[in-house]
């Protein structure tokens, strides 16, 4: 783990980064569509069935766009800290107006505000998690377990990190025969690029651990649903 400065709030308020992650949406979630899709159909819901789900560490809003697609009668909560990207997710999700809401919510903090309901059909987290310490991830769980009605499902789309370090080498010529140019970013990276990837990494940790928060929380179902080298959908829900 890096144990230099978290710069995460920092990376994430910061106007410079949010323009640049708001200029590279289009390409990156291109690459994401399928993983989206799978979140939606993943949930126990008819396609006509009216439920409200809660989009963790939201962003613009890409994870909730797949859901509110799918289910026509569905509402989504969004929540962010970063007041830019709640802007942008404002511009990108004016074609569900009247089916969502964004709050402000930092996932870092334990004190869920009064605008997320205390009962929620549904809770997902998209590419954020990993940004939490390991006691911050397991209490996040936790508190997603609370907010969830009986039956309630949790899923999580993120990166993780490898125990063996033979496997993160396999990943990473996987990736670099994905990428021919991933080799020569990773070499030459700027100093902004650099404390963004410090960021990215700093406390990510192995599936396995994550998989024994959730059961810890008291989540069944639990499984990897999808996975791709160091990306994984897990999951669960909370027994009636």
């Amino acid at each position: 783990m890096d144990q230099s400065a978290d710069t995460n709030a920092a990376i994430w308020q910061s106007g410079e980064v949010v323009q640049t992650w708001t200029a590279e949406t289009e390409q990156r979630e291109r690459g994401q569509v399928a993983q989206r899709r799978l979140m939606a159909v993943l949930l126990p819901f008819g396609e006509q069935e009216a439920f409200t789900f809660l989009d963790l560490g939201a962003g613009t809003g890409a994870a909730s766009r797949a859901i509110l697609s799918r289910y026509p009668r569905s509402t989504a909560i969004l929540a962010d800290f970063s007041s830019g990207m709640m802007s942008a997710g404002e511009q990108a999700m004016q074609p569900f107006a009247g089916r969502y809401q964004y709050v402000e919510f930092d996932m870092s903090a334990s004190g869920w505000p009064a605008a997320i309901p205390a009962a929620l059909d549904a809770v997902v987290t998209s590419l954020c998690v990993h940004h939490l310490p390991d006691d911050r991830k397991q209490g996040l769980f936790t508190e997603i377990f609370e907010h969830l009605v009986p039956g309630g499902w949790y899923l999580n789309y993120d990166p993780v990190r490898a125990e063996d370090p033979v496997v993160e080498a396999a990943w990473q010529r996987a990736n670099d025969h994905d990428d021919p140019e991933a080799a020569s970013k990773r070499l030459n990276r700027t100093p902004q690029e650099q404390a963004r990837w410090d960021n990215h990494v700093r406390y990510m940790i192995p599936l396995r651990q994550q998989l024994d928060y959730l059961r810890s929380a008291g989540f069944h179902g639990i499984d990897v649903y999808w996975k791709h080298l160091e990306n994984v959908i897990y999951g669960g829900y909370r027994p009636g």
